[in-house]
């Protein structure tokens, strides 16, 4: 069973927007349709109460505080949903689910007066000297199996609480960071330190992805200065990309997709802008903010398509859990009895269409989809709105796992190919003619929607790809890095043959091999080693890379 996933969302200093930052890709992960908890972790200075507090459909009345009470008195961890409840309240987000573990029990929308009190009573070192560790696995182990996505909001700097939430509980860290020297400073070693740290515990973890936010940019009015330091930026974080980054990707622009402006109306108060802007514009907050989500929604992978279209990118990622209200979208010029005359036999096999009502760009610009595949009816010349909902659609569109969206074109006897526009031209065309009655064109479209779904070769590329990113630099011992030359040469010889299926099982032994163990000494991996790795990996890149183009 798939389990979720544990991002922890840390700053080396405070007052970056983490929290922030947090809790609207929290709000955006549960308008997708995926299952989300949110964990206040940061004791001495706690606030996602505050974010989701006219959302929260009652008041927390227990919180990370009293986990570690309840631990000192002998109760056990929870062991699965129902003990969550007695925790994690509801935030009332339409789409999926999204739940709030606060610091504490929170009356009025304030912490309880006794808080202070009872979280500094707290001794993390003690805890753990009693068992609290293995108190914790079983805690994230119920979080993971009742959740897709477990977000902590970490505290700052270097600390024991700090170091459970960057060390012991996270699969990935997500770091936010400022335009200054002093958050700079200590970015690329937070991971490091976090690595090291996580060589010394029980607990197989594997090196850590980071996620590098480059929060509160204000590149409105000091454009120049700006762009100086967004390329610091990126030069200074750039080792935090070696593992998960599609190499054909300049750290540059990832740095760019991965910026979070400044944007002067949402720096009052905790407030969620992505409730607000819900069809943002390029030059709006809540643009970034799905940017980011997108790549925590799609695991840090398939970023080479973020970088050619971000667009398709966030829609793969909102998509993915979604259901339309429709199966097709057929687009026609107005008054085509064609198809009205489609639409009605697609209803007799069961497929839920309907017809563009829209003739205005403008409108469409704004539209939600609310469609899975688009149906283009060529009867003459294509009309403007048709051919900007067409494009619109494309930019939207990337097939996610299991699940693809697909432009249809059908053209009537008589339409000359070469005068259409050169997207259309490139599609895979059904033919009417009166000769040929609607219902076979609707059955042929009806074969063509029911046989969409993920290509098998396309998955075991993907994960190929995202065994050799997660290879680490350094293994404990020497031995193993024979063990994985080998497994690296035996994917190598498996792609040549055109064996998916054992590509796919090499890969698991790969991902398994480079997971980190140890008390932290580590032996760097031979160049030999590092240049195959690479030169696999640009192979598997270019062949993803064929698919989606």
């Amino acid at each position: 069973m798939t389990t979720g996933t544990v991002l922890t969302f840390y700053s080396y200093k405070g007052g970056v927007g983490r929290s922030f930052t947090l809790a609207n890709v929290a709000v955006l992960l549960a308008r997708w349709g995926y299952r989300v908890l949110t964990v206040d972790w940061d004791l001495e200075a706690p606030g996602l109460h505050h974010y989701f507090g006219p959302k929260l459909i009652e008041q927390p009345e227990r919180g990370v505080v009293d986990l570690a009470h309840d631990f000192l008195r002998g109760a056990g961890a929870p062991e699965g949903p129902r003990d969550l409840e007695s925790y994690a309240v509801r935030v009332g987000v339409e789409g999926g689910r999204l739940d709030l573990l606060a610091a504490g029990r929170v009356v009025s929308g304030k912490l309880e007066d006794s808080y202070s009190k009872r979280m500094q009573a707290l001794n993390w070192e003690d805890l753990y000297q009693r068992g609290f560790a293995a108190y914790l696995e079983r805690c994230r182990a119920a979080w993971t199996e009742d959740y897709d996505f477990v977000l902590l909001d970490s505290r700052t700097g270097v600390s024991d609480i700090a170091g459970i939430c960057t060390a012991h509980l996270p699969d990935r860290l997500v770091v936010v960071f400022t335009a200054n020297d002093q958050n700079l400073d200590d970015v690329v070693d937070v991971a490091r330190r976090a690595d090291r740290a996580r060589d010394r515990m029980p607990y197989d973890r594997p090196r850590h992805s980071v996620l590098p936010i480059l929060s509160r940019l204000d590149n409105r009015v000091e454009y120049e200065r700006a762009e100086q330091w967004q390329r610091k930026c990126a030069e200074t974080v750039a080792p935090l990309f070696g593992n998960w980054l599609a190499q054909t990707v300049p750290v540059d622009l990832m740095m760019r997709h991965l910026t979070v402006p400044y944007v002067s109306y949402w720096s009052f108060g905790e407030q969620l802008p992505v409730l607000e802007e819900e069809v943002p514009k390029a030059d709006q907050i809540s643009y970034a903010l799905e940017t980011v989500t997108s790549v925590i929604a799609q695991d840090f992978d398939r970023t080479d398509v973020l970088a050619d279209n971000r667009d398709a990118y966030v829609a793969a990622a909102r998509d993915r859990c979604r259901e339309f209200d429709l199966d097709v979208l057929v687009s026609s010029a107005r008054q085509s009895k064609v198809a009205a005359e489609l639409i009605q036999e697609l209803h007799l096999l069961g497929v839920r269409a309907d017809r563009s009502l829209s003739g205005d760009p403008g409108f469409l610009a704004e539209a939600t989809e609310s469609a899975q595949h688009l149906c283009l009816v060529v009867e003459g010349p294509l009309s403007r709105w048709q051919i900007t909902e067409s494009e619109r659609f494309l930019r939207h569109t990337l097939g996610p796992e299991g699940r693809h969206r697909q432009l249809f074109c059908l053209l009537a006897r008589g339409i000359d190919r070469d005068e259409l526009p050169g997207f259309v031209r490139n599609l895979r065309h059904l033919e009417f003619t009166p000769d040929v009655r609607p219902v076979q064109v609707a059955r042929q479209l009806h074969h063509l929607l029911t046989a969409t779904g993920a290509e098998p070769d396309q998955e075991a590329l993907r994960g190929a790809a995202a065994a050799l990113r997660a290879l680490p630099d350094t293994l404990p011992y020497a031995e193993r890095f024979v063990l994985v030359e080998e497994t690296v040469r035996g994917m190598a010889a498996a792609l040549d043959h055109g064996d998916l299926t054992l590509l796919l099982d090499r890969s698991a032994d790969l991902t398994f091999l480079g997971r980190a163990h140890g008390d932290g000494a580590g032996v760097p991996a031979p160049r030999a080693l590092l240049d195959a790795t690479r030169a696999l990996l640009s192979r598997i890149d270019r062949r993803i890379n064929a698919f989606t183009e």
